[in-house]
Parts: structure tokens; sequence; C-alpha cells
């Protein structure tokens, strides 16, 4: 096919030898096969801000950093400059993921390179070659549904661990190649302990992973991973051994407010009092 544009640099350089064609287009980017030093990969090229229609971008860039105190600053006033450094943030966001996925065991595409705003990772394909499918466009056995579940429940225990959410888990963003799922499509990657909505986003991600599975696998509905892994994250007890039972149980024993304000009272005074005497000429 002809070369567009946006990979003249590439060519130039010699990253890119030929573009061979249009895999998809998405919400945030297009994905095009490539042959890049004589191996076939794909070049994810990311849309501008101004034409990307992924939604509720401010709530996944809650918790990133600027490259420096002054990005990071730029960013949070949202200025002309802090708006072009929260677009490279967003770009950067997906290279970091998968490069921090990739080294703690999460099954996600190899990171060949990054240059002027294209990710050239691996192309995951079928046995024979072929782009691999994505999860939604398969038809489950129960038996391979709970077999999948188990094993993408695994992963994002693993990423959990990493520190990463996803952020936007479903069956339309993990392929199924010839070695098993590969989960895809992270520049929304969320920091677990950076962000305050990152308990409902990986709660969510679990939900949509499992109301998936279990059209074909039923009894997998019932479970509630979400809620019992990020239980155990918070307290600090997670890890990539930690073994699941899929059950979460509420704790409805009734806060005690009166005795967390004593508490707080005590905490003051206390202060209160070393201040008082801290004042007090020697």
């Amino acid at each position: 096919m002809k070369t567009p544009e946006c990979f003249e640099n590439l060519v130039r350089n010699g990253l890119v030898d030929e573009v061979v064609s249009r895999l998809m287009s998405g919400k945030e980017a297009d994905v095009y096969v490539v042959q890049s030093k004589g191996v076939l990969c794909c070049a994810k090229v990311y849309k501008e801000a101004r034409t990307r229609s992924f939604s509720q971008l401010a709530q996944y860039q809650e918790g990133r950093k600027g490259r420096n105190s002054r990005q990071a600053r730029a960013m949070q006033k949202n200025s002309r400059y802090g708006r072009k450094e929260a677009e490279e943030a967003w770009k950067n966001a997906e290279v970091e993921a998968l490069r921090t996925l990739a080294e703690a065991g999460v099954r996600v595409p190899r990171v060949y390179d990054y240059s002027d705003g294209i990710l050239l990772m691996e192309f995951v394909v079928e046995a024979d070659g072929s782009a691999a499918p994505r999860l939604n466009d398969l038809r489950l056995t129960a038996t391979k549904a709970r077999e999948y579940h188990r094993e993408l429940i695994n992963n994002i225990v693993l990423m959990l661990c990493a520190g990463i959410i996803h952020g936007d888990l479903s069956e339309y963003n993990v392929l199924v190649g010839r070695d098993g799922m590969v989960i895809i499509d992270l520049p929304q990657a969320v920091n677990a302990a950076g962000n305050n909505n990152a308990r409902s986003m990986f709660e969510r991600d679990v939900e949509n992973i499992t109301a998936y599975f279990g059209r074909f696998a039923p009894e997998l509905l019932s479970t509630d991973y979400g809620r019992e892994i990020w239980k155990l994250y918070a307290s600090g007890k997670l890890s990539p051994a930690t073994e699941l039972t899929g059950l979460f149980e509420q704790n409805d024993n009734p806060a005690d407010v009166k005795g967390v304000m004593r508490e707080i009272d005590y905490a003051r005074i206390l202060h209160e009092r070393t201040q008082a005497r801290s004042s007090q000429p020697s």
C-alpha cells in the first residue's frame, strides 16, 4: 500500500521498511501491519486529542507525573504547555505500561520501538500467521471460558501487583494468538496507587471480563473476584501466588465513629500541648 505520510520519518530513519496494510482503526489510534528490519510487526499511530474519541480522559490521567515538576504543574493547571505535556504523557503511557507489565510476566505485545508518536510492537498472530482475533470474535465452550477466565484473572493480579490497572479491559482488547491470550490497548492505563478512581476502574475491568465469560459459563457470574482481589491489594496481602476463591465477604459491622473522633481529639490535644511546651522560653 502507499506509505502514509505519518511514517515518512520512520522510513527515512530505517525503522520501517514497508507499510503492508492497515489493520484497524480504533478510538485512540490507527494500527498498521508494517515490515521493520525484515520482521512483520504492528505500528500503532496515536490520534491527536482533537480527533480522539476516548471519553473521560482526565480521570485516567490522574496520578500521572510529568517528566519534571514544571511539567507536572503545567499539566495540573491545564495550560497550553500543560495540555501538550498531557498529550505526550498519554501517548507515552502505553509504552511504559507495556514494558512494565512485560517485566512482571503479563502477556502483552512486546515493544520494539517508539518514535514520532508511533509505537512499533509485536504482531500477535494465529498458528497460520494471520492476525489474531479478538476474544469477542470467538465462541467458547464452557470449559474454555472457565480456562480463559482463570488465565485473565491471573494476569489482572500480575498487573495490579505491578501497580497498573488496565482501565478499559473487556473482550474487545484481548487477542487470542497462537501462544494464548494477549492483553492490548493500554494508553489509559491507571496508576493503582495514585488515582482516586483506581478501585472502581479495577472492579469494572474484572466485572467486564466476568460478564463476557459468564455468557458461556454462567456460574462465573456469581463470583466476586474484583472486590476480593482489591481487598487483598489494599491490605498489602496480594501477590502473584495468592490463592483466590472468587468470594468476598462484606464487613457489615458499623464503624466506630465516636471512637475515631476521640482518637483524633486526643491527638490534637497532645499536639497542642507539645506545641505550647516548645514555645515556652527555656
